[in-house]
Formats: C-alpha cells, structure tokens, sequence
C-alpha cells in the first residue's frame, strides 16, 4: 500500500458535480460541489439530461481544482472511487465513465461507491469517534431510510420511504408555494419564521407496528389546504408542513432505536441539515436515553468526501475494488 495512501472520488449521482481527496481514510484535503441548482429552478426539479450535459461539461475542471488545492498530482493518486448507484443514470455513467478513464489511464485500483453508504461515510469523517453499532436515518431528496449500522459495511434494512422521500416532498411543497428548487433551504428559513401549530397537518403512517414512511399524502394535503385557504400566511403552513415531516421522522427514528436496543442514532443526507429537524430530534433522543449525531451541512447534502472516505474504507479495510466493467446502477440498495 502507498504511503499516504490518496483517494480521488467523484459523485454525479443527480445535480452536483463533485470531486474530493482524501489522504488515508479521514483526512480530507479538498472537497469541491458544484450545484446546477439555478439551472433546474427554470424547470422546478431536475432534468436528467440537461444534468448529465453540465456533468460533463464541469467535470475535468473540478478534477483539476481538487488536485491543485489538495497540493498532489495525479501521478501521486492511489484510487479512483466513484457513485456508481442510486441515482440517475445519466448523471451517474457520467460519472462513472470518467473515473475508469482516470483508473486506467494511471493503472491504480476503481471502486464503486453506494451513494447511501456514503452518507454513512460523512459521519464517520465529521466524528470517527462516533463508532458503531448505531440506527442511522438517511433522509435526502431521493432517500428517506432507517438503517442499523452492526459495523461499516454490515447494514440491516429497517424502514425505507413507499413513496414520496421526505426531500422530495419538501421540494414538491416547495414548488406548489413559489418556492424555487431546491426548496428545503427557503423552506427552513420561512418556517422558521411561522407558527407550526397553525394547521394540523397528518402525520403519515405505513402500519402502526413498522418503520416505514409515506409523504404523498401528506403532500397531498398541502395542496387541498392550500386549494381553500389561499390567504393563509405562507410562513404558517410551511412551518406546519414542515412540523408533520419532522414529527414522522423523529418518532421513527427514536422508535426504531429503542426497538432495536441502540443508544446511538446518527442523521445523515441533505434533509439533515434542517434546523427544526435537529431540534427536535436532539431533544427527543436525549428524553430516551440516545445520543444523536449530525454531520456539519456540507456533508449532509452530496458531497464527494463522503464517497471517498467510502471508497477507501472498501478498499482498505475489506479489500474491495472494481474491475472496468461495473456499471452504473440506479435503483441500488444499500442493505
């Protein structure tokens, strides 16, 4: 093994462009997202082709600012690790495609990241301390998930979105009042400004007995809500909107924890860095005995760190690589 042992990720996975260097396994030495969030406002959500075009168009400036800023060069890379699934599949071959160009080219070793393993990975470089076993809820625009983390890279399904992620919910919500995409941080401003008692919005369940989440309906009852009370302050139905989304999330996950004899919960992905979440759900965990973790904000949204802190844990650690055949997977489980 190279010693220090440099790791080159890249993660295309849905509307950043991002690329990182990591020396070992926690220490990050550049960390670089580009957002196409102005583009896909125009349109309201994301456009997977017009994704894929400005992947491309971005990415080797990116590879060479990251490689500038972490100080090295690319003769001094050990490995290429790349999202290889979930997501879309034209941001990810992207992606994809440009680390196994970079792998052969400098004959060092590919591997394939899972993007929701990597949102594991923002914690263990935020807190290494903060070992498992552990539950972690992973809640992004895509992904709403509870998992039991035995040990990295030993993961344990617990409940899992049927619908609606509540990121993706955020977004929609955002969209029917005006709110351009990504909405998750305007909308966490205005809440934060209204009273979230105003409406009492549902609170969405799967079975009373299991952990899964369902968002369409309560989605759906913004939107007959807002069909009849037009003149309602926007900060105040955004704010109880925003209440029924953090009330399902936190009781599932403080339930999900106890259940499973865990006393610590870690938050992960984009939604992880909503203030209302973080207050509620701190409080709640403490009241039953959980310490809870969050990453800072830059890690929770997609980010490359966390894929190469992923990558060279794989490789490391459980002598995992890629040959230059993977391919991309969108619809890729994580347990």
């Amino acid at each position: 093994m190279r010693d220090p042992f440099y790791t080159l990720a890249i993660e295309t996975s849905c509307d950043e462009t991002a690329v990182a260097l990591l020396r070992n396994q926690t220490d990050l030495l550049s960390n670089l997202v580009y957002s196409q969030a102005k583009i896909h406002a125009r349109t309201g959500g994301v456009v997977p082709e017009v994704a894929s075009r400005d992947h491309l168009r971005k990415l080797p400036y990116l590879v060479d600012e990251a490689l500038a800023e972490a100080g090295i060069s690319l003769e001094e890379i050990s490995l290429i690790a790349v999202t290889y699934g979930p997501g879309l599949i034209g941001p990810l071959l992207v992606g994809l495609s440009h680390g196994k160009g970079m792998a052969f080219g400098l004959g060092v070793p590919l591997i394939g990241v899972n993007h929701l393993e990597g949102h594991l990975f923002a914690h263990r470089l935020h807190a290494p301390h903060f070992e498992p076993p552990f539950m972690a809820l992973i809640v992004s625009g895509g992904h709403t998930s509870l998992v039991a983390v035995d040990a990295y890279g030993s993961y344990r399904s617990i409940g899992a979105t049927v619908d609606d992620a509540a990121g993706e919910a955020l977004d929609k919500v955002g969209k029917m009042m005006g709110i351009d995409y990504p909405a998750g941080a305007e909308i966490d401003r205005l809440a934060s400004l209204g009273d979230p008692s105003a409406i009492r919005f549902p609170r969405p369940t799967v079975t009373a007995a299991g952990f899964d989440f369902s968002f369409a309906g309560l989605k759906t009852s913004v939107l007959y809500y807002l069909k009849d009370h037009r003149r309602q302050r926007r900060e105040d139905v955004l704010a109880s909107f925003l209440e029924s989304v953090v009330d399902v999330l936190a009781t599932r996950a403080v339930d999900a924890t106890r259940r499973y004899h865990l006393e610590r919960l870690v938050v992960v992905g984009g939604v992880a860095a909503n203030t209302r979440l973080r207050g509620v759900l701190t409080e709640r965990a403490a009241s039953r005995g959980i310490e809870v973790m969050f990453p800072p904000s830059a890690l929770c949204t997609d980010n490359a760190a966390m894929i190469s802190a992923a990558g060279a844990f794989r490789y490391l650690e459980m002598g995992e690589s890629h040959d230059l055949s993977l391919t991309a997977v969108p619809g890729l489980h994580l347990a």
